[in-house]
């Protein structure tokens, strides 16, 4: 019996000892996460307010301060109170400049929807196109994932590059006759940094005036252009061959390769009437968020 009992005490006192372990431990874990639940409360308020932002900003509604004040704060300066600021063609996606911005630059941005920085060497504040009337339309703005820098996405109502370019990036590097291959090399204006689209287009255009031999092959390009009943001829051949690879399920690859026939007939189309791929994609951009029908249906009639 009373060898019973003191076993009965010890496997009760283990028993407490175990539970108190299990209750400090529960502590110690509610401890460690508290922390990590706040910060994700504190996120997840964030992304809220800066959600919030986002959409008075693409709508043109009065911001929330309270939503603004805590995006502001929430961003990653550094030692002098800068961020990275960069201004993008909305339409043709090239980088047109970077920037820096403190605090008042980006505020300044997101209320007045005009691309503004921080010049470090008049020490000031700087809406681009101030001086020459050349103003980047701001149209959102975009945000890395180190909260540390900002793409500007807007519209440049002028050259952007105060040489004269449309972008400030203008000059190739490398390659042959890159400026790192050569001093001064690169082609002032000439080599700015293109996205597909735009290379193609660029390509076109140096296919329609460069000088053609009586004698010489001209390309097909120029043979495009200078043929424009062929031309359409092509676009409604290319665009029926895209339409058979859906009916005859020729597969995505086909698919793939003529719709990019399609699009390089088209934009020569668009080469041959002076219409630039910039002005189409701003059309597409206004008609986000609106009916196709209703947006057909207010078009002027074709006269």
């Amino acid at each position: 019996m009373g060898a019973m009992a003191s076993s009965r005490g010890v496997k009760t006192c283990v028993m407490k000892m175990d539970s108190a372990r299990s209750a400090r431990g529960a502590t110690a874990r509610a401890r460690a996460q508290a922390p990590a639940q706040g910060s994700l409360m504190r996120r997840e308020r964030r992304t809220m307010r800066t959600n919030a932002y986002r959409h008075a900003f693409a709508t043109g509604e009065a911001m929330d301060e309270a939503a603004l004040k805590e995006f502001l704060d929430g961003l990653k300066y550094d030692v002098n109170g800068f961020v990275v600021a960069i201004a993008q063609d909305v339409d043709t996606g090239a980088i047109l400049m970077q920037g820096f911005a403190d605090r008042t630059a980006v505020e300044y941005t997101l209320k007045n929807r005009k691309a503004t920085f921080w010049s470090r060497s008049q020490k000031k504040l700087w809406t681009k196109g101030e001086t020459s009337g050349n103003f980047i339309e701001v149209q959102s703005v975009h945000l890395d994932c180190d909260r540390d820098s900002l793409i500007y996405l807007g519209i440049p109502s002028g050259p952007t590059c105060h040489t004269g370019a449309h972008t400030c990036y203008y000059k190739r590097v490398d390659g042959v006759g890159g400026a790192a291959a050569e001093k001064d090399g690169g082609r002032h204006a000439a080599e700015e940094a293109l996205t597909t689209l735009y290379e193609l287009e660029a390509t076109i255009e140096a296919r329609r005036v460069e000088q053609v031999d009586d004698d010489a092959k001209p390309s097909w390009t120029r043979r495009l252009l200078d043929n424009p009943e062929l031309l359409c001829k092509k676009i409604r051949e290319e665009a029926g061959e895209l339409c058979q690879t859906w009916e005859e399920d020729e597969g995505k690859q086909a698919a793939t390769n003529e719709m990019a026939d399609v699009l390089y007939h088209s934009m020569v189309m668009l080469n041959k009437q002076g219409v630039p791929m910039s002005d189409v994609l701003a059309v597409l951009r206004q008609r986000f968020g609106t009916s196709g029908v209703a947006e057909k249906a207010s078009r002027a009639p074709k006269k």
